[in-house]
């Protein structure tokens, strides 16, 4: 059995991604997304609907 709590494995619903965002005092920070607990981060380029899921996208057409 995983020692992760529910919600690291069911990840969140749109609806509650956005009621947490709505508890940040500063509405106009920037987002971006990490994969390593925020050892590093990029910023979340594209919102996108995909096979019944919301994805946030990082565009890295650069080489970045």
């Amino acid at each position: 059995m995983s020692n992760r709590v529910d919600w690291e494995n069911r990840g969140k619903t749109v609806a509650e991604l956005i009621a947490e965002l709505k508890t940040f005092g500063d509405q106009h920070l920037k987002v971006e997304i990490s994969f390593d607990e925020g050892e590093t981060s990029r910023p979340i380029s594209i919102v996108v609907k995909r096979d019944g899921k919301c994805l946030l996208l990082h565009v890295d057409s650069l080489g970045d």
